[in-house]
């Protein structure tokens, strides 16, 4: 934990008197923004190098700077880095060890530029890995759920609305389905990146500087794809995290519905599914208990993300132009966010292998729950009934089915005549659910051969990214 001390703040030189103690405690950010560190040291090195190649910094100033910031980091990774609160933020606790070690050469570093640049590359770098790592453990999930869908492309089940049986569907579809939420998901994560990899160092604290600094330099040196082409925007900007959030908690509501059938589908009432061992819990006192605690967990944690985004909303709406304080808030909120998705997106990764689907049991539910009975109205339609005509007399024949509990092709086809004389005995190939799901054979549809060819599309898009 950052332990606050006496040293001298690199901004006194205007103050005579020194910062309250509770002034410090208030405002250090250095408890939380630690975790910028091999950004701001990344970024400080190419800085450095574009100061010498440009004249400011002699080689051997660089060569010291460079040394001295990578011991900084060594010691940051081994833990043994001191941190102080009094110096407010990692920016500063980094200059401070920089210009102890090496001095004036340490002074001469932040020549340039600002925090207020500084801080926005180092976001802006944090967030485009975080960006990556999202994205390959997006891939990760949506394999396992494609492989998944696979070896489920023949198997049927009930598929729901209003939460009551309404037609047969095929598993495969089913998680084809979800896999389709998260294919929109990488697309808007990647898309976002372009738009977080501009690079605003080198417009300093709002209007650019007098220095004769080669923006382009530090930005290929960064990984940037462009540099930030009006400097008050650059350093006021934090679209790029407000988008990231917001494709963010998209993805967690995501997440959070395939959660929910989990849930559901976990539960006694439906036992479609088996989640595994090693994803569940017991109860302290009910012995028969296997709790879906991290379905549940990932269901809550939508809120969570889908608060951060409020939280990062607010901090903006009313920020005049250019830096303020107030962004000082922006950290915390892209830190859990992240955290929060990426550890969502594993767990889930590393649970559908353990998965197994009760197939049997679905399809039971599949075919007792009247499910073809539009494939009923269908088949009238093909006979020449208007549809309204043959939904009403596929309601009526349901309700028979009901009071007489059986099932659509149980009922005689004497009974199917009485309410409609073109009704024929090829009435029953359109009543199994099998046959139903058959009948989808389209693009988009739920018919296995339909599956297996969406499963391969699906297969060459994840080949795609590699």
């Amino acid at each position: 934990m950052p332990q606050s001390n006496n040293l001298k703040k690199l901004w006194g030189g205007r103050f005579s008197g020194s910062t309250d103690s509770l002034m410090e405690a208030f405002s250090a950010s250095v408890n939380f923004d630690w975790r910028l560190y091999r950004q701001d040291i990344r970024g400080s090195l190419a800085h450095a190098r574009m100061l010498t190649a440009v004249g400011v910094l002699s080689e051997e100033e660089m060569h010291q700077i460079d040394n001295g910031l990578r011991q900084i980091e060594s010691e940051i990774d081994a833990g043994d880095f001191q941190w102080s609160s009094a110096l407010e933020d990692v920016h500063m606790n980094i200059e401070a060890a920089l210009t102890e070690r090496i001095g004036e050469a340490g002074k001469k570093l932040h020549t340039g530029r600002s925090r207020n640049d500084q801080v926005a590359t180092d976001m802006r770098l944090y967030l485009r890995e975080g960006v990556d790592d999202v994205c390959d453990v997006l891939t990760r999930l949506q394999r396992a759920l494609i492989e998944l869908a696979e070896q489920h492309a023949e198997d049927i089940m009930p598929g729901f609305t209003h939460m009551q049986s309404a037609q047969p569907v095929t598993l495969g579809h089913h998680l084809l389905a979800w896999n389709q939420m998260l294919q929109r998901d990488y697309e808007r994560f990647k898309d976002c990146r372009k738009r977080i990899n501009i690079s605003p160092l080198g417009c300093a604290a709002l209007a650019g500087t007098s220095y004769p600094i080669d923006r382009t330099m530090t930005a290929e040196a960064l990984g940037f794809d462009s540099v930030a082409t009006n400097s008050l925007d650059a350093v006021a900007d934090r679209d790029f995290v407000i988008e990231f959030n917001a494709h963010a908690a998209l993805l967690a509501v995501h997440l959070s519905r395939i959660a929910e059938e989990l849930v559901l589908w976990s539960s006694g009432n439906f036992d479609f599914v088996d989640l595994g061992d090693g994803f569940c819990t017991g109860s302290s006192i009910m012995p028969q208990k296997k709790n879906p605690d991290v379905a549940e967990l990932i269901r809550g944690k939508a809120g969570r993300v889908n608060g951060n985004l409020m939280a990062l909303l607010m901090l903006m709406k009313g920020q005049p132009f250019t830096y303020n304080r107030d962004n000082q808030e922006d950290k915390e909120p892209m830190f859990d966010t992240l955290d929060t998705c990426l550890i969502s997106l594993e767990v889930l990764a590393a649970m559908f292998p353990q998965v197994r689907f009760k197939t049997n049991v679905m399809h039971k539910e599949a075919a007792d729950g009247y499910a073809t009975a539009t494939d009923l109205a269908d088949y009238l339609v093909r006979k020449g009934l208007a549809f309204r005509d043959a939904h009403e007399v596929v309601g009526k024949v349901v309700g028979m089915a009901i009071l007489d509990k059986v099932s659509l092709d149980q009922i005689p086809l004497s009974q199917f005549q009485h309410h409609c004389d073109a009704i024929e005995s090829d009435v029953y190939e359109v009543l199994t659910v099998e046959g139903s799901v058959k009948a989808r054979n389209h693009i988009g549809g739920t018919a296995p051969e339909q599956v297996k060819i969406a499963v391969q599309d699906a297969k060459s898009l994840l080949a795609s990214r590699s």
